[in-house]
């Protein structure tokens, strides 16, 4: 079932909201309703992943050791010293 629901938002928020969502192929108010979706489920414990990360997991064998910050700090450096 679908209630309507009025928002103050500012007027610019909205115009670049729309303009977005219409890029997206996907109405505003669906955009607001999956926005508002994801905040709940955070709330609620453990997020959900989606069918194509849940697809992704494990695909990737890292060593134990591994440590993504170092890696994510070497890339930004390799990328941004040239």
């Amino acid at each position: 079932m679908t209630t309507k629901l009025t928002l103050t938002i500012e007027e610019e928020v909205i115009k670049s909201a729309k303009v977005y969502a219409q890029k997206k192929g996907r109405s505003l108010s669906d955009l607001v309703e999956n926005y508002l979706k994801t905040l709940s489920s955070k709330e609620g414990g453990k997020e959900k992943l989606s069918p194509r990360v849940k697809r992704l997991v494990g695909s990737v064998k890292l060593p134990k050791d591994f440590n993504y910050k170092d890696a994510l700090q070497g890339s930004i450096n390799e990328k941004f010293s040239k």
